[in-house]
């Protein structure tokens, strides 16, 4: 069923005026006073929809990928030589934070509805249903403020102008932030309806999905950054997780589709989602993606990490051809890969793309009916790479032809990627996935390892789900030992570096990986020397950035390598405005 939070709006909108003419006549049409505004369920319906707003889903500046992606490993901006602030230790303490403002002001929206519900006519079942949608919101505004900060003020209700002690007191512990969410998520997952107040609403399901983002992140920064108390969180994740999973046994067969898809309300997997319609509500990724607006490609590293189909990896699997020659690196590995950056091939014309043809070269034809058995064809991605206009890119890699999908290090990222508004700039309908079942199985299978529970049944019903999507051979847990991936981290368990590996293929340019390194205390991964494709420079007009100046080798647009990652950096800094406005408001060490 097409659902658009918008939508709702307006249709919640004109049911509430249409049984409301009492109501009109009794108070000002100017003016709603908070005991009229909470006093019936579609007063607080309509309310509350515009809390759907909090949810981030794409970034335009970053052509569908999370703003935070390319601070990490393996993301990078292809149209820059300088290193990100954050990661190359060069973040300033900023005056003042959008982040920190509005997140606030959301926590007080929620709160005045919070306090004035118990005064409303609806029944006691009611007002617990929306009491618990307004703690999954509050709770969904602070996880942004503890990520980047840890512990903030905690603001149980609205504070006053009278409120002093509040308004400029300290900072309340990260315990008690962390420990307050998850009293108010479980709460709300005893109190939320099943079905919420229709298809694609805050329900139960969506609680538990949140306990399960939420309840692995704070369990593991608690482990990896010594503060104790991690059990109660990954106990909850793996609760939420494992109830989602028999709710939802099956995932959607297409990555591609779950990323690219008109309406994702009839795809398997899909817990919550935001909707987008034509002339109603559009974003512009896919645009930007098809245009020289965006050039974010994938690492070197990033590229390696997805495993040959034979289950193992680039570096020891016998299937590996080796990445000099760019079209045997794309054989028989992970099709996700495929569905990540566009595979490579040459055609005849820079244009159209209704007019180009095919070279005499079959190897430059190889993976044309190659990826369209893995999305499907129009209107998901299709060679040859072409912009929204329908203008086709000759050749891939593109370093230095005149058209609209260029690379910088040779991997373009080209995960949001469709044809679903045909020739269209900037009014794009691909759906964003807010809460999947395959993010919640990665957070059972890495939260049962924290544990130590984790076993081959658990990496069936989950990591070998996701695998089968990409055609690999599935996790044979007891074959995992230390030679698995020469290239691993020694001080990672083998197997949960396996578990890590998955994370980051499912879930790449979707937001968590810069925050997984945190949580892992593992930043030190962003500082490494991001490289990209091999190639000679010979074959090329452009001058491009080789490793070592040498006259071929792996792309290195970042010239240099950034400084060991400080431990201080782990938190960011509160805006230094904020600290002068209440001096009780601390700054975070080593800032």
């Amino acid at each position: 069923m097409k659902q658009i939070y918008k939508i709702l709006f307006i249709v919640t909108l004109i049911s509430f005026t249409s049984c409301s003419d009492d109501f009109l006549n009794l108070v000002p049409q100017d003016e709603l006073s908070e005991a009229t505004t909470f006093s019936t369920y579609n007063n607080v319906k309509l309310y509350a929809w515009s809390f759907y707003d909090f949810f981030e889903t794409y970034a335009r500046s970053t052509g569908g990928i999370h703003a935070t992606e390319p601070q990490a490993d393996l993301i990078q901006n292809g149209g820059s030589t300088v290193g990100p602030a954050y990661s190359w230790s060069n973040l300033n303490v900023p005056a003042t934070s959008a982040t920190w403002n509005n997140t606030y002001a959301n926590i007080r929206v929620v709160n005045i509805m919070l306090d004035n519900i118990v005064n409303s006519d609806m029944t006691e079942e009611e007002i617990a249903h929306w009491r618990g949608v307004g703690l999954f919101f509050r709770a969904h505004e602070y996880f942004k403020l503890l990520k980047l900060y840890g512990g903030v003020p905690w603001l149980e209700t609205t504070l006053k102008d009278t409120d002093l002690e509040k308004l400029y007191g300290p900072r309340d512990s990260r315990d008690v932030v962390a420990g307050n969410m998850l009293r108010d998520l479980l709460e709300a997952t005893e109190t939320v309806k099943e079905e919420g107040d229709g298809p694609n609403t805050i329900n139960k399901n969506v609680v538990k999905a949140f306990i399960s983002r939420f309840g692995l992140f704070e369990g593991t920064w608690r482990k990896y950054h010594n503060l104790g108390d991690q059990e109660k969180y990954l106990d909850a994740s793996i609760k939420a997780s494992r109830e989602l999973m028999d709710k939802y046994p099956t995932i959607h067969p297409n990555y591609d589709q779950v990323y690219n898809s008109e309406d994702l309300g009839n795809k398997d997997g899909i817990i919550l989602y935001k909707h987008f319609v034509v002339d109603i509500l559009t974003h512009w990724n896919s645009t930007n993606t098809r245009s020289t607006n965006n050039k974010y490609d994938i690492t070197r590293k990033g590229i390696d990490k997805f495993l040959c189909k034979d289950g193992l990896t680039v570096h020891n699997s016998p299937l590996f051809e080796g990445d000099k020659d760019p079209y045997a690196e794309f054989r028989n590995r992970d099709t996700r890969l495929l569905v990540m950056t566009p595979p490579p091939y040459k055609i005849i014309g820079n244009g159209s793309v209704d007019t180009w043809t095919f070279t005499e070269d079959p190897a430059d034809q190889e993976y044309f009916p190659v990826l369209k058995s893995i999305t499907g064809g129009f209107p998901y991605k299709e060679l040859p790479d072409a912009n929204w206009s329908g203008r086709a890119t000759g050749e891939v890699p593109n370093f230095d032809l005149l058209a609209p999908t260029q690379t910088g290090n040779g991997y373009r990222l080209w995960k949001i990627y469709n044809d679903l508004n045909p020739r269209v700039s900037s009014a794009d309908i691909n759906d964003f996935p807010i809460f999947r079942i395959g993010e919640v199985m990665l957070n059972y299978a890495e939260a049962t390892w924290e544990m130590g529970t984790f076993n081959q049944a658990i990496a069936d019903e989950t990591i070998n789900k996701l695998r089968a999507r990409g055609e690999v051979a599935p996790m044979d847990v007891n074959s995992i030992d230390a030679a698995f991936d020469p290239t691993r981290d020694p001080s990672v368990d083998p197997v949960l570096f396996e578990i890590r590996r998955e994370r980051a293929i499912e879930l790449m340019a979707d937001g968590f990986r810069r925050e997984d390194l945190r949580r892992w205390k593992k930043m030190d991964y962003a500082t490494e020397v991001q490289l990209g494709r091999w190639i000679k420079q010979a074959d090329y007009t452009k001058t491009i950035p080789i490793q070592n100046d040498a006259a071929e080798g792996y792309v290195q647009l970042i010239p240099g390598q950034a400084p060991p990652f400080p431990e201080h950096s782990y938190l960011f800094p509160l805006p230094s405005d904020e600290i002068v406005l209440n001096p009780q408001l601390t700054q975070n060490t080593g800032w």
